[in-house]
């Protein structure tokens, strides 16, 4: 079995504490040597003053390994995204996280007349503009917005189709639906890569709210482990802990060798657990 490797996803600041948080995130994270470090849009895309494209040029002068920018097609039209990854492009940024994204302020998901409607068609559209390596978004308990599971994997085929190459899921906690989820991709024919997405639980009374809004379960074992613990306790840390490594231990033994880690710009909780990562497996 192979040795895993992974990759780590960092969002934006909003503000300076935000922004300290995430420099020294970065600098703490990139010595393990991420096979790369992604940068995520804010909420809408990068709309105007999203930071983006900012973040991910300065880090990619900084950092010691490749990184990745997050396009949406909500972010701007056809001609604004080509030339967007056109300057990542130039800057030696060459591997795009290409989403549909959500429009600000609205409930359901209208495509731009003048953009890309959906991720299928930013893939393709990227693909003309430079031979990026492209990843893409995978719902291993269902997007919101879809009809079925079986409707998000006719999805998910035409993105890859077009030319995506690597699927990161949404988190989970119970490693059975990833691997239940990668199972149902190969029986549909589709052929690249599936990353698990794991979610460090730094609090587990914010997680649970953001995983209802993305429709991921956190089950019911979890609740009891963590009641009555506070955020700011060694406890909750520990415990933390443990999610990740029985997460990771149990999809390797599977299998997997590959894993991507939404950081939260957060670094001790990922710093350990992928010094442990390199070194225990």
């Amino acid at each position: 079995m192979s040795k895993p490797d992974f990759s780590l996803e960092v969002f934006p600041p909003k503000t300076a504490p935000t922004a300290l948080s995430l420099w020294k995130a970065s600098q703490e994270l990139a010595p393990l040597s991420p096979a790369f470090i992604s940068v995520t849009c804010g909420a809408g895309g990068n709309v105007p003053g999203d930071s983006t494209k900012e973040v991910a040029l300065v880090m990619a002068q900084q950092a010691r390994c490749p990184v990745a920018a997050h396009m949406t097609c909500v972010s701007g039209s056809r001609d604004e995204l080509r030339q967007l990854a056109k300057d990542y492009w130039n800057s030696n940024i060459r591997h795009i996280v290409a989403l549909r994204g959500d429009m600000p302020g609205q409930e359901r998901y209208t495509p731009r007349p003048d953009g890309f409607a959906y991720a299928d068609e930013l893939v393709a559209g990227l693909k003309e503009v430079a031979d990026f390596d492209i990843s893409v978004a995978g719902y291993p308990e269902g997007h919101p917005d879809s009809a079925s599971q079986d409707k998000e994997l006719e999805y998910l085929k035409k993105k890859v189709e077009a030319g995506a190459n690597r699927i990161i899921t949404q988190f989970f906690f119970d490693p059975e639906v990833f691997l239940r989820y990668r199972d149902r991709v190969a029986a549909a024919g589709i052929d690249a890569q599936v990353v698990p997405g794991l979610l460090p639980i730094l609090n587990f009374k914010r997680m649970t709210q953001f995983a209802a809004r993305c429709q991921a379960n956190v089950p019911d074992f979890l609740h009891k482990m963590f009641e009555g613990v506070e955020a700011e306790d060694i406890d909750h840390r520990l415990l933390a802990m443990n999610v990740l490594s029985h997460q990771i231990t149990r999809l390797h033994t599977e299998g997997v060798d590959f894993f991507h880690i939404y950081t939260l710009n957060e670094s001790m909780l990922t710093r350990h657990v992928c010094r442990w990562l390199r070194e225990a497996f």
